[in-house]
């Protein structure tokens, strides 16, 4: 299944494959870009809707394994699916082991591609899903009042009220009275919820 909105870049220093393939997913109904290099398509950037990327990982200049890994140090990174008219197998192995979504082998049969697309944007919703739940846990998180957060820090770290108390020079009820405080505003019902937001709010 295609998101709303969806949208597909297609990468390969090959203008008419690049043509054809737009041409083939317009048939599907799914929104396309094309772009004959990868410095090209990174000037233009991923955008932020729900997207992935076909990549020809044989390109001159930034090859598309350059491509794949300036995406991860930018703002968002974007699901691949690298495409190449080599049969070799160990570029695949790469590929994989570096996190793409497949690796298809020109010419690539339609169904195969388009499944291909449609786990692509299926990962690139679920990411998109974590980074929202982890935006959303830490903008709470950064709400509360400083002793609030330290105390949920240290209650994530595994110490009990009597600990934390010593590590702070407070009581063990002004430690249960933050964490109680911490807990009602974030809403968290149990600690168990406690640790579950903090963890979302600092997943990487």
């Amino acid at each position: 299944m295609i998101p709303d909105g969806a949208r597909v870049f297609v990468v390969d220093d090959d203008a008419s494959f690049v043509r054809s393939t737009l041409r083939l997913l317009a048939s599907w109904g799914i929104e396309a870009e094309g772009f004959t290099s990868a410095s090209e398509f990174l000037a233009h950037g991923p955008g932020d809707g729900p997207a992935c990327a076909l990549v020809d990982l044989r390109m001159p200049g930034v090859n598309g394994f350059d491509l794949q890994e300036a995406l991860s140090r930018g703002r968002r990174s974007l699901p691949i699916v690298f495409m190449s008219g080599h049969t070799d197998a160990q570029p695949g192995v790469d590929a994989m082991l570096r996190g793409a979504i497949d690796f298809l082998t020109k010419p690539v049969g339609e169904q195969r591609l388009l499944a291909a697309v449609e786990r692509a944007l299926a990962a690139d919703a679920r990411e998109r899903a974590e980074r929202g739940r982890r935006d959303e846990a830490q903008a709470r998180l950064r709400r509360l009042p400083e002793r609030q957060r330290v105390i949920c820090e240290l209650v994530t770290s595994g110490m009990g009220d009597e600990e934390i108390a010593a590590a702070l020079g407070a009581s063990a009820i002004t430690v249960r009275a933050l964490r109680n405080g911490a807990m009602r505003a974030l809403g968290a019902a149990t600690v168990v919820e406690l640790l579950r937001i903090v963890e979302t709010a600092t997943a990487a």
